[in-house]
């Protein structure tokens, strides 16, 4: 990564290095001339416990993650969640249609409801970031005269949508309690949305829980859309 991309993981300033080798497997954390505390101590922990940090949601793991990383999975993870989400709904699709010939799977894994419901997956996800980049181009770009950086801002948010994996075990898994399972995971599912827009922005948790419920609000709005239309996106792409 460039010089100029590593931040403080503690004050968000951005710093010149992470480390300075003294050469003899001699290294030496580089102190933040801002807060005096170490500018990133994560780079001597072990990644499970950086991960074990980032689901907790704590603002220097994902500091950490976002600034001083090259990590570059956000648009393979983005596929993959949304592929864990379409398999949720088709499967609650044909849940509901038990069957003892073996052939019934067969076909229904032939069907393009599959697609279907990762177009409509998608769309809705599209919509989503639409409403909180709109909202937060809005607020940041024009009202307070800020610069909003969407590509960081966009990887962030995708990132920051890791939790919709556990879907699949939520589908494995399935007991009475399945519908408070999926809220759950959908509740966080933002609030790492929201905590990855307060560290891009170094912001208040008031505008990105607003750009979040602006979100939200846009991707439901999509999909009863999909759904009450006369001409019915849903059934033209699901072939119900």
């Amino acid at each position: 990564m460039d010089k100029n991309e590593f931040r403080c993981i503690e004050c968000n300033e951005k710093a010149a290095e992470l480390h300075r080798d003294y050469r003899n497997g001699i290294l030496k954390i580089t102190i933040c001339d801002s807060c005096q505390k170490p500018v990133d101590k994560y780079i001597e922990y072990d990644p499970v416990i950086i991960l074990i940090d980032a689901i907790l949601c704590k603002t220097q793991a994902i500091r950490h993650i976002l600034f001083n990383t090259s990590l570059n999975i956000h648009w393979k993870l983005c596929v993959f969640c949304l592929l864990c989400e379409a398999y949720l709904r088709w499967s609650l699709l044909h849940g509901s249609e038990p069957s003892s010939d073996p052939a019934d799977f067969i076909r229904y894994t032939r069907e393009w409801d599959f697609y279907g419901k990762f177009g409509l997956a998608a769309l809705e996800l599209c919509a989503f970031f639409c409403g909180v980049l709109l909202f937060l181009w809005a607020v940041v770009g024009c009202l307070q005269g800020g610069t909003l950086q969407l590509s960081l801002l966009l990887r962030a948010l995708l990132l920051s949508c890791y939790g919709k994996v556990l879907l699949i075990p939520a589908v494995i898994w399935e007991h009475d309690f399945s519908p408070l399972c999926l809220g759950l995971i959908k509740l966080f599912v933002l609030v790492s949305n929201s905590q990855a827009i307060r560290v891009i922005l170094n912001s208040s948790r008031r505008l990105s829980l607003m750009a979040v419920c602006l979100g939200l609000l846009s991707e439901t709005c999509v999909a009863q859309a999909c759904k009450k239309l006369p001409w019915s996106i849903q059934d033209m792409i699901t072939f119900e």
